[in-house]
């Protein structure tokens, strides 16, 4: 038979080299077209079709080169290195069978093995493969991205994106975090912020636009006193959103900062990005600039100079928007509120706060003991109450065992006190770090700390007393008696997560 190649060609490797490479860019060219049809691009798709599999074809490419030389010196060398394929004769009933059995079981490996691969890959863009594959590692974020608005947002929109690029990014940077899963070297609970997050213009912005934000958001609040009574407290307020674009001149509110107007560039000298000693606006038009520094802080700018200037985005204030963990209070609050907890229980908030706000060693002597406390107490103080109001309490217990479950995580020491929220100012630093009327600039401006900069309280009522309505804004009133404290300390300063 003629040959249409040089004899080096013809060994067992280059063979074995020109049928990897065969397969696998014939697999490129499926998965290729799968990913065009599907409509919807799959990140791990990307690194399969454009980085492992072109990877494995050219180690078979690599193969064919590699027996060729080896061949090449064989003949050099005198050394015989005929190869001797199986001789296939069709007219014998035995081999024929034998051929077509072949034949037809290895068309359908390759497509069983490409369809497989296909929802293997596919599956791993889940996001139960996210968060359910190291359970005891991702339970917590898994369970707080389950009860969070992006619920419905996969993992890998925001982890990783579509195409190669992000993936490998992602991938490389995570690299330590599949070595400290596998030999148990994993951080409890899992530090925050995550390194080389996707940017918030390619993952927030998407769906959420500042430039397109304006007027404000009203929100209605229910709070109750830790008295017998479990005094309510209503406050509504009018968040000042803002935003806007040049177009139309308005670029106010909270989301002023997000570079419509200004841009805005920030130090923190600590993981968690809580102390920001160091704050520049410069406008967008570059007229003006000015450098804010804390009157607190003692770093100069040659430490300052070893810390990243991170260019405000959404992600400085909405740090926890898919993994959020519930301070109890409000979580207590919202449940009094709608019922699931029965406020006139007596000293309710009080016993809930008491049993739920615990580092308890596991979920299951949480639950327990979160039954016993409410129970004894109940039963101790209020025993009348207590035989007569057994649906109650248990709707009570099930109710703060609920809540539990959801923000708290002793075996991953995972809990709302961990993660500080940047959104607000009750219970972290948030607003705070930078709006505490203590960043000053050279010229002598200060980074305000007024309330009515992002918020507007138009009602608020206390339990017996008239309710207090005003569109222009109402001063702020404590809901109890500590003099004007609260006009010079921090809200978190008392509600501390401490």
């Amino acid at each position: 038979m003629k040959r249409r190649f040089p004899t080096v060609f013809y060994n067992v490797t280059t063979l074995t080299g020109v049928t990897v490479a065969l397969i696998s860019f014939g697999l490129i060219v499926f998965l290729t077209v799968l990913d065009l049809l599907a409509g919807e691009q799959k990140p791990y798709m990307g690194i399969l079709t454009f980085i492992i599999l072109p990877a494995i074809m050219l180690a078979g490419i690599a193969l064919v080169f590699i027996g060729a030389w080896r061949t090449h010196r064989l003949e050099k060398a005198g050394t015989p290195h005929e190869m001797h394929l199986p001789t296939i004769d069709l007219n014998d009933s035995r081999q024929r069978r034998a051929f077509v059995f072949i034949a037809v079981s290895g068309f359908l490996f390759l497509v069983f093995t490409a369809f497989g691969s296909y929802k293997a890959y596919e599956y791993t863009d889940s996001d139960q493969f996210c968060g359910e594959m190291c359970h005891s590692v991702m339970h917590p974020e898994y369970t707080a991205y389950q009860n969070s608005p992006h619920a419905r947002v996969g993992c890998v929109k925001c982890h990783i994106g579509s195409g190669a690029g992000p993936f490998v990014q992602s991938k490389l940077s995570g690299a330590y975090q599949v070595y400290s899963v596998l030999f148990d070297k994993y951080a409890r609970p899992i530090a925050t912020p995550i390194e080389n997050l996707r940017p918030a213009q390619q993952t927030c912005e998407q769906c959420h636009w500042p430039r397109n934000f304006f007027s404000e958001k009203r929100e209605a609040h229910v709070y109750y006193l830790s008295d017998e009574q479990n005094t309510p407290w209503h406050l509504d307020m009018l968040i000042r959103v803002g935003g806007g674009n040049d177009e139309t001149r308005e670029t106010d509110g909270i989301h002023w900062h997000m570079n419509i107007a200004n841009e805005i560039t920030y130090v923190a000298i600590d993981r968690q990005r809580q102390s920001i000693p160091w704050v520049h606006m410069k406008s967008r038009d570059g007229k003006v600039e000015r450098t804010y520094r804390t009157t607190d802080s003692t770093v100069t700018d040659e430490q300052l100079a070893h810390h990243e200037k991170r260019a405000m985005d959404c992600i400085d204030c909405h740090n926890r928007p898919s993994h959020n963990y519930h301070p109890p209070r409000p979580m207590v609050d919202n449940a009094m509120a709608v019922g699931l907890i029965d406020p006139s229980l007596p000293f309710a908030k009080s016993v809930a706060m008491e049993a739920i706000d615990r580092m308890y060693s596991s979920l299951p002597i949480a639950r327990d003991s979160i039954r016993t406390l409410v129970e004894s107490y109940y039963g101790d103080h209020y025993p009348a109450l207590a035989a007569s109001r057994t649906a109650a309490i248990d709707q009570m217990v099930a109710e703060l065992q609920r809540i539990y479950a959801r923000n708290y995580f002793p075996e991953m020491g995972a809990n709302w006190k961990r993660y500080p929220d940047n959104i607000g100012h009750m219970y972290y630093p948030g607003c705070f770090r930078c709006h505490d009327g203590k960043h000053v600039s050279d010229d002598g401006k200060v980074i305000s700390k007024d309330c009515n900069v992002c918020h507007t309280i138009v009602a608020q009522q206390y339990e017996g007393k008239v309710r207090r309505v005003s569109l222009d804004g109402l001063p702020y009133q404590h809901p109890v008696d500590i003099g004007d404290a609260w006009q010079t300390m921090n809200c978190y300063d008392c509600h501390t997560a401490e």
